[in-house]
């Protein structure tokens, strides 16, 4: 997809209401889907979880997750796009968590997650990118890199054979 326009778009064309949980965007990716004209037919919530405790309660990431891969962790934010579709009545989850701005090669690595159910089944994929730049720009880039490749995660979830557990 090119645009949030087409994210919008795409979620009514394929009848999906999607939820957010974000840490290193802090709600910017429900933010830009609430920017397009129509988009409360498609957006179920957001969920803004910074803090462990935050990602612990609302969302059930395991202390154990966190500990053993670390809180800017694909298996965080994994477990961040399940707790999200667990809790609500979205039929696709996107989650996130990184660090916007750090020193070293962390700096601006932002890992991404999405879920849905799909035959009764729970299914997530996830991935990592690096993005450049200053802490809002990363941010920025972050949200619509997730926004924009919707339709990937969610073809990619209709096939069993992309998706891991």
């Amino acid at each position: 997809m090119q645009n949030l326009q087409q994210v919008v778009d795409f979620l009514k064309g394929n009848n999906l209401i999607l939820a957010t949980a974000e840490s290193c965007t802090a709600g910017l990716m429900a933010s830009l889907v609430a920017d397009i004209s129509g988009s409360g037919a498609v957006m179920e919530c957001g969920y803004v979880v910074y803090a462990v405790r935050a990602k612990r309660e609302m969302l059930s990431v395991s202390l154990e997750t966190i500990d053993r891969f670390g809180l800017t962790s694909e298996e965080v934010a994994r477990e961040m796009a399940l707790g999200a579709l667990q809790r609500c009545g979205a039929g696709v989850t996107l989650a996130n968590t990184g660090l916007a701005e750090a020193e070293g090669p962390m700096d601006g690595v932002v890992c991404f997650a999405c879920a849905m159910i799909i035959g009764g089944e729970q299914r997530v994929l996830s991935e990592t990118c690096k993005f450049d730049g200053e802490r809002n720009a990363v941010r920025e880039q972050a949200a619509r890199h997730a926004l924009l490749a919707l339709d990937r995660y969610v073809n990619d979830l209709r096939n069993p054979a992309m998706t891991q557990g």
